[in-house]
């Protein structure tokens, strides 16, 4: 059996955030297969340590607290450090030393995100796996495009060519590298050889397949929208569909309510959204099975980002009918308005949304097809197994 070292930059438990879920769900399914030592910085006082390794059997088990915040100071330390700013927020020296020490007990090291790479060891003579969540630059990248104020732009435009520099470097030290078909073509057209690249997903909760069909007749006249309500891309697409879409469609659909769920929101969407009605900040819900019963559409007005959505996945696997973007359907096999609803203007968008609304065919058979594609291309045991069985390749 081969022994892996698997480094990743957060511990990946619980599993309550898109990149969480698939490297809790690599570590998992590698555990059942290598002999697998894991890596990875505690940021921000993790309490889950006990409660993962009760769940896996690992070789080895190195961390480190870390905790460095994202501020104007932390960002002029990285570029006197001549990294990324979220490379220099995942660093520990420490963590770096304890890695060093074993290995070479590894015949493989998996680097999990791009900000893996400052813990290789440089004399490391096993092969080298690096696995991302995304053309990270192109997040950057599409961020200073936005209508963020110049300097904002500017500071994002500087450090998506610091992240194109180091995922760059990042791809050619590794011997095999897995990212999403796009995310796999966004990373080819920065230098990286297409010949190293397997493709895989980051994919929702597929046991929602198990569950029993949504009914459009039970549901009430709502929008559900779930994810990190801090994260910028997040932010960005909620407040543009506050101003640009939600007076619009409200304005077909008076009585239409829009549930929110998410921890600690960032005080420009509760301000944007003070003067609007029919607008819920649930906060953090443990169990969202209430929520995709009730709610008649999801909503993923994502504006940049790279990578496949697991919040859209997620609710393609639920059944939920899904209004999102062409950003949102990045790296999906899917139709607009078989799978998904897939717009980037508010008008189309409005018209999107009131269609399936009030359609209860169209509806339900949104929903019937979105799941059926989810069982057919994303489910954990085929993505899993088919990265196993690449990795059993390397010489």
């Amino acid at each position: 059996m081969k022994k892996m070292l698997m480094i990743t930059i957060e511990l990946p438990f619980p599993p309550t955030s898109g990149g969480r879920m698939k490297s809790w769900n690599m570590v998992s399914f590698l555990s059942q297969h290598y002999e697998l030592g894991l890596a990875c910085p505690l940021k921000y006082g993790t309490d889950e340590v006990d409660k993962f390794l009760s769940k896996v059997q690992l070789k080895h088990f190195l961390t480190d607290k870390v905790e460095i915040p994202r501020s104007g100071k932390t960002l002029l330390q990285s570029y006197l450090k001549g990294i990324p700013l979220n490379v220099l927020r995942s660093g520990s020296e420490r963590l770096r030393q304890q890695i060093a020490d074993v290995a070479d007990q590894y015949d493989v090291i998996l680097l999990d995100h791009y900000e893996s790479a400052q813990y290789l060891p440089p004399n490391f003579k096993g092969k080298v796996i690096l696995h991302t969540h995304n053309a990270t630059y192109l997040m950057w990248e599409r961020y200073a495009q936005s209508d963020a104020n110049l300097a904002f732009r500017l500071a994002t435009w500087l450090e998506a060519r610091r992240v194109k520099a180091y995922e760059r470097a990042a791809c050619k030290r590794a011997d095999l590298v897995f990212a999403s078909p796009n995310d796999i073509d966004s990373l080819v057209a920065i230098g990286a050889e297409r010949e190293k690249f397997r493709v895989t997903y980051h994919l929702g909760d597929d046991s929602q397949l198990e569950l029993p069909a949504l009914n459009f007749d039970q549901t009430e006249e709502a929008l559900l929208y779930i994810g990190t309500l801090s994260w910028e891309a997040n932010v960005d697409g909620l407040l543009w569909f506050f101003e640009a879409v939600w007076p619009k469609i409200q304005a077909r659909h008076p009585k239409l309510h829009f549930y929110i769920v998410g921890g600690k929101p960032d005080p420009r969407l509760t301000a944007a959204a003070q003067p609007l009605s029919g607008i819920t900040f649930t906060g953090f819900v443990d169990d969202l099975e209430p929520y995709f019963l009730r709610a008649r559409l999801f909503m993923a007005p994502l504006r940049f980002g790279s990578g496949i959505k697991v919040k859209v996945l997620n609710a393609m696997c639920r059944g939920l009918p899904t209004i999102t973007t062409s950003v949102g359907s990045e790296g999906l096999v899917a139709q607009h308005m078989q799978h998904l609803s897939i717009t980037d203007d508010a008008p189309s968008m409005v018209e999107s949304m009131d269609q399936l609304l009030t359609d209860s065919k169209m509806w339900t058979l949104m929903e019937t097809q979105s799941r059926e594609l989810v069982r057919e291309h994303y489910t954990w045991k085929k993505v899993l197994g088919f990265m196993v069985d690449e990795i059993e390749k390397l010489h």
